[in-house]
Formats: C-alpha cells, structure tokens, sequence
C-alpha cells in the first residue's frame, strides 16, 4: 500500500480569536496548496481516494488536492489532532487495498512516519511524503518534498 502525508497549508492568522480548530487557509497557504497539487499531478501520484482531518484547513487543502488529482475526498475523524500509529493502522483495515492520501497535521504525521520507518523527518507545511508500507505498522519513506522543492 502506498500512502502520501499531505499537510495542510498555511493557515496563520495574526489576529485570530476564534478557537484554533476553525482555522481556514490562508490565501498564500491556498496558493501554496494548489503548486503542491500541481506537482504531485507532474510526479504522476495517484491516490485512489483522499481521506482528510475534518477541520477546515485541512478539509480545505484536501479539496484543492482532490482537484488537482481528480480524486474523491472523504472526511475522516481519525485524522483529527492527536493521529498517529494506532489510527492508521485503524485506517487500512477500513480501507485496505488502497493507495490513500492523507491530509492532517503536525506533529501527528511527522511522528506516525518517523514510527513506520523507525527514523526521524519534519513535514513542513504543505509539505508531502509517500511511504509504502512492509506492514501495518512498517514503512518505508520513499520521498518527501517540502513546498519550497515545488516553487524551485
């Protein structure tokens, strides 16, 4: 099974009241989300379906992405704050034999890679990694670009 780690893009407001949870993309993280869309067309990176957090920076990304790669999106809880190894592994049983995008949040994905393949990474904003997995809960990092490599 092939997995690509989409985080969501920008979405710093400076002056922000709401709670942090309702935070929409920024118009630079919108941009930044529709290169990185744009790249993964280029690499030939086909997702069978795209599974997203449900909050909406998230949920945004995973729209302009499922776009892009012509790609169903799909809401998925688990991918909330606080995902990681278990919830994955939850993941592939409830859609096994899928090549699936994800799309979520730091630090959850940052550390559910560096649990797969037993090593350490960062997942910049808007930044990508496909992993194929040996096993459930074992992978292997085959790529990972941040979004400055897409602008370059």
């Amino acid at each position: 099974m092939q997995l690509f780690f989409l985080r969501h893009g920008k979405a710093d407001w400076p002056d922000w009241q709401k709670p942090d949870d309702e935070r929409p993309l920024t118009k630079p993280g919108r941009k930044e989300v529709r290169a990185v869309a744009q790249f993964l067309v280029r690499l030939k990176a086909r997702p069978d379906l795209i599974l997203t957090s449900p909050l909406p920076r998230a949920v945004q990304t995973a729209e302009i992405a499922a776009e892009h790669l012509e790609t169903l999106c799909v809401e998925e809880r688990l991918l909330g704050p606080g995902f990681g190894l278990p919830e994955l592994v939850r993941l592939q049983k409830k859609y096994a034999e899928r090549s699936l995008m994800l799309v979520g949040h730091e630090p959850d994905f940052s550390g559910t890679i560096a649990a797969l393949m037993n090593g350490r990474i960062k997942l910049a904003k808007a930044g990508v990694a496909m992993v194929e997995l040996d096993a459930p809960d074992r992978g292997r990092l085959r790529w990972l670009f941040p979004p400055r490599v897409v602008r370059a």
